[in-house]
């Protein structure tokens, strides 16, 4: 079943062509966000700043609402080969990042390339979604968490030897070249799509109409806030990877081969997820995967080689069934003209709390450390999967 409707996936030309784009930029993000936090702590010894880069990278996930608007206001594929050119061209100011003193740029840089993101998974929810059977948006969702997640299997390695070699900037140059792929990419993608209609309310009047949509829609709702609290407790885990390394004795370049692991976990559940959708359903698919997490986080406590390498493929395994859950449910349930802004205020209230829980972890990991952290962060993952299970009712 599962390599059946992959294959209907992928004969779809625009899901294809989403994918492959996904790859090529995918490969370089995931090896710039290793590279950026190492390069970071390289220049000032801190594991706070280093997390500050995802901080950067999260943060326009704020402003979801009023930049998923684009996506329903103007011609989306024109939309995405734009957002795909902007990190593109932003990246080789990186080449001057030397200093300490100079770091501001590698974090105005990440924000720019993090407000692109917002806008190109709007844009490209939106497209797709009028292009495949809604059956099948499931096993779309798993395939791109699978791309993107996968890319952790060799892209961070292969980032953090790059960066090894020959610096930050060679990496930021990698990472160029892929959005300039995948630009192309997004070229070549079949669709009429006609000129969207002048709207006569406001600017603020259209982007409350998708969060408000999305605050009545009774199933909606609760996916959509588990996925929340969720990536609160991974904000607040996140800069615990490199004081995780250095608790087994390894250096801050380690973080790559726990990611490439994590990717590994995320590969295996972003094939099983659309068979998994249509057999469980969202909810109890979405909290049976915070409950691996959960367990995961709160055994990664444990300072060992083994331990960190296992709950890394646990924490891939279990982390993206609620995102997958989640937008899935927003594809298949919002009407066409809603769906760039519902699908971006989705975005936004799955995301931002990750910018909160970054920005806490960063003050969090050097005072209390990872021996108390995690647990907590373990507890608190638990409770949010026994709610998501009991919103989804009876088995």
């Amino acid at each position: 079943m599962t390599s059946i409707s992959t294959a209907a996936v992928l004969r779809n030309r625009n899901a294809a062509c989403c994918l492959a784009a996904a790859v090529v930029s995918g490969f370089g993000s995931s090896a710039l966000w290793l590279a950026a936090g190492v390069w970071v702590k390289d220049l000032t010894g801190s594991d706070g700043l280093a997390a500050l880069c995802l901080l950067a990278l999260w943060a326009p996930t704020l402003a979801g609402p009023a930049l998923g608007a684009l996506a329903d206001r103007v011609r989306r594929k024109p939309l995405l080969i734009a957002a795909s050119l902007l990190p593109a061209a932003a990246l080789p100011a990186l080449f001057a990042v030397d200093s300490p003193g100079r770091l501001w740029l590698l974090f105005a840089v990440l924000f720019l390339y993090g407000a692109a993101g917002v806008v190109q998974d709007a844009a490209e929810s939106a497209l797709v979604a009028t292009a495949l059977d809604e059956r099948l948006l499931g096993d779309l969702g798993g395939l791109r968490t699978t791309v993107n997640e996968g890319m952790k299997l060799v892209a961070p390695p292969a980032g953090a030897g790059l960066y090894a070699a020959y610096g930050g900037p060679a990496v930021a140059a990698l990472d160029a070249v892929t959005f300039v792929l995948a630009t192309g990419l997004y070229a070549a993608l079949r669709v009429r799509e006609p000129a969207p209609q002048r709207p006569a309310e406001s600017w603020r009047h259209r982007t409350a109409e998708g969060t408000r949509y999305l605050w009545a829609h009774p199933r909606l709702r609760p996916l959509v806030l588990a996925g929340g609290l969720t990536m609160l407790c991974a904000g607040v885990g996140g800069p615990t990877v490199y004081a995780v390394a250095d608790a087994v004795g390894r250096s801050p370049a380690y973080a790559g081969v726990l990611y490439a692991v994590q990717g590994a976990g995320s590969v295996a559940v972003g094939l099983l997820a659309g068979p998994a959708l249509r057999r469980l359903g969202g909810p109890r698919f979405a909290a049976y995967g915070i409950a691996l997490y959960a367990v995961a986080m709160a055994v990664r406590a444990v300072p060992s080689v083994p331990v960190a390498l296992v709950t890394s493929a646990a924490i891939g395994a279990g982390l993206p069934a609620v995102l997958i859950a989640a937008l899935t449910a927003v594809q298949r349930e919002t009407p066409g003209p809603l769906l760039g802004r519902v699908t971006a205020t989705a975005g936004s209230l799955v995301f931002a709390p990750n910018v909160l829980g970054l920005a806490a972890g960063a003050a969090l990991i050097e005072p209390v450390g990872v021996r108390v952290l995690l647990p907590a962060l373990g507890v608190l993952l638990l409770a949010t999967a026994g709610i998501t299970r009991r919103a989804g009712g009876p088995a």
